[in-house]
C-alpha cells in the first residue's frame, strides 16, 4: 500500500511537472507596418510574455497583412488557425464594439481612456466569449480620425457631399458617409493607397498615424482635423487556445496584454501631435472650427438611432458609454469578468 501510495505521488508529479513545461505558441497578426504603434507594442508583448513565462509561450507576430485583410486575419483567429489578432474585425467578436465608432461619443483622449477602461467595456470584453473570443484587454484604435481628400478642404458637413470616400469594412462608417451624403466605398486598409493613387476613390478617414504610415500624403492633398471618431482596439484571442493555457499562464498572458495595450494608447497620444506636424508639411491642413464641427455632430445625430434600431446596443448602453466617458471608475480585474 505505501509503494503504491509513493507510486501514485511520483506519477502525479511527473504529471504536473510535464504540465507545467509543456510550451504553447501564439501567432499573431494585425494590418499595420512594423513601425506603427500597435506593432510596437505587440512585440514589446512578445519580450516581456516570454520572459515571464520563461519561454512556456512563444510568440510569433506577423504585421503589414501579410496574411490577409483585417476581416481574413480574424477569420483565422475564428478557426484556429492563428491565436490574436488586434484590427477592424472586431464587430465579429461582439457587435456591441460598434457602439465606441460613433461619432462624437467622446470628445478626447482623457474620456476614451476612461471609457475603455471602464467596467462597461470590461463587460463587452466578457460577452465576446459567446462568440468564440477572450478579450483581456481594450486600447483606443491608434486615436481620433482626420479626413484627407483630393477636392477640397472639409471645414463642414456639407463639404463632404458627393465625394467618393473610402471607408473601413466596418458598418458604423459606412452608415456615417451616408448620412453626411458622402458616396463610401468599402476598401480594406491594405489597398487604400491604390485605391487613392488611381482615382477609385476621392478621400478617406484614418487616425493621422495610419495616414502617415501608410504614406497616404503621397496621394492625397487636404488633411481636416476633424477628429470625429475613435475606435477600440481589442486584444482578441482564439478562446479554445486560451482555455488550455495553464492557470498560472492565462494569469501572465492578460496582464502581459493588458500592459501592451496601455503601451500602444501611450504611443499613439505621445505621437498624435509628431505625426500631425509631419503631416502639415505634406498636405493642406485645417482644422475644422468648433462651430463646425457642431454641425457634423449633428448631421450624424440619425447613425445612434440606426443602431440602436438594429439591435445592436440601446440608448442606456450609450448612455452609460458617456457616464463612464466622464468619471473615473474603478475597473474589474480579469478574473472578475
Amino acid at each position: 500500500m505505501i509503494k503504491h501510495a509513493m507510486l501514485s505521488s511520483l506519477l502525479l508529479l511527473l504529471a504536473c511537472k510535464g504540465n507545467s513545461s509543456k510550451s504553447f505558441i501564439f501567432r499573431y497578426c494585425n494590418s499595420q507596418h512594423e513601425n506603427h504603434p500597435r506593432s510596437q507594442s505587440m512585440e514589446y508583448f512578445k519580450e516581456i510574455l516570454e520572459k515571464r513565462t520563461f519561454g512556456r509561450i512563444q510568440v510569433e507576430n506577423y504585421f503589414s497583412a501579410v496574411l490577409g485583410t483585417e476581416f481574413e486575419i480574424q477569420d483565422m483567429v475564428a478557426t484556429g488557425a492563428l491565436q490574436g489578432t488586434r484590427g477592424g474585425g472586431f464587430p465579429n467578436a461582439n457587435k456591441k464594439y460598434n457602439l465606441f465608432m460613433l461619432p462624437f461619443l467622446v470628445e478626447n483622449w482623457d474620456e476614451a481612456i476612461r471609457l475603455l477602461s471602464s467596467t462597461f467595456t470590461q463587460k463587452i470584453n466578457a460577452e465576446a466569449r459567446q462568440n468564440g473570443y477572450h478579450v483581456p484587454a481594450c486600447g483606443i484604435s491608434q486615436g481620433f480620425r482626420a479626413h484627407t481628400n483630393n477636392v477640397k478642404p472639409i471645414e463642414s458637413p456639407a463639404d463632404i457631399k458627393g465625394l467618393k470616400m473610402r471607408v473601413p469594412q466596418q458598418e458604423v462608417y459606412v452608415i456615417n458617409a451616408q448620412i453626411l451624403k458622402a458616396n463610401p466605398q468599402e476598401i480594406p486598409s491594405s489597398e487604400i493607397y491604390m485605391a487613392l493613387k488611381l482615382g477609385v476613390v476621392d478621400g478617406q478617414d484614418n487616425p493621422v498615424s495610419n495616414i502617415w504610415d501608410n504614406k497616404i500624403y503621397e496621394v492625397q492633398k487636404y488633411l481636416s482635423i476633424t477628429n470625429y471618431s475613435m475606435g477600440p482596439d481589442p486584444f482578441m484571442v482564439n478562446l479554445e487556445w486560451y482555455k488550455k493555457l495553464p492557470e498560472d499562464l492565462q494569469h501572465i498572458f492578460d496582464q502581459t496584454a493588458i500592459e501592451a495595450v496601455k503601451y500602444s494608447d501611450k504611443l499613439s497620444r505621445d505621437n498624435e501631435a509628431e505625426y500631425t506636424a509631419k503631416l502639415s508639411k505634406k498636405l493642406k491642413i485645417n482644422y475644422v472650427t468648433v462651430e463646425n464641427l457642431e454641425k457634423f455632430r449633428k448631421a450624424t445625430e440619425p447613425v445612434y438611432q440606426y443602431f440602436v434600431d438594429k439591435g445592436y446596443f440601446t440608448w442606456d448602453d450609450i448612455n452609460e458609454a458617456r457616464a463612464c466617458s466622464k468619471s473615473n471608475q474603478t475597473t474589474l480585474s480579469i478574473a472578475e469578468q
